[in-house]
């Protein structure tokens, strides 16, 4: 998926300057698409030369105007258009995979740092969506379409990160039980 849909999908929320379309990246965006500053100016540049964006100038007294943008008509097309036709699944490159499947050239204590280093960044991600979902979705089915549908991209981050972290926990009860094995 193209960074521009990500970012069209958000404006389609709401008109935001770049700015803030980085800070919802950072936020409840999180699960769904991860865009650096940089990548989000030149994505708008492209968006505004293909005219699927338009630019509102908001003049402030103290700092320099800012830019709000909106999707056209033909952005909301393209949009649309995208969001309407089926799109293939990433696929997957993982390196611990990678490394399990030569795992009896790979040293033990090697592979329990991975496990662990790996858990310690899913917890902390996990922790991260369930702030974002105790922040925007308190509750859940008072929600829109729109939102309850967001709802939803971020439970699958939760629904993936809590089965990942089960597979760890039998990866290394696997590990142990190979390790003890003669």
């Amino acid at each position: 998926m193209a960074l521009r849909y990500a970012l069209m999908a958000a404006l389609h929320e709401a008109p935001a300057t770049g700015y803030e379309l980085t800070q919802r990246f950072r936020s409840r965006l999180a699960n769904v698409w991860n865009a650096s500053h940089q990548q989000v100016y030149r994505e708008l540049a492209r968006l505004l030369e293909d005219n699927k964006l338009l630019v509102e100038t908001v003049a402030q007294s103290d700092k320099p105007d800012k830019k709000r943008y909106h999707l056209t008509i033909a952005g909301r097309k393209d949009l649309e258009e995208w969001l309407n036709t089926p799109q293939p699944r990433p696929p997957v490159r993982d390196p611990l995979l990678v490394k399990l499947f030569a795992g009896d050239l790979l040293d033990s204590d090697v592979l329990k740092e991975d496990i662990e280093k790996l858990k310690q960044d899913w917890l902390a991600q996990l922790g991260y969506f369930r702030s974002i979902e105790h922040t925007y979705f308190r509750q859940p089915s008072a929600l829109s379409r729109q939102y309850r549908l967001q709802y939803m991209a971020l439970r699958r981050g939760i629904t993936q990160i809590t089965a990942g972290l089960e597979w760890l926990e039998e990866l290394e009860t696997t590990l142990e039980e190979l390790d003890d094995a003669p």
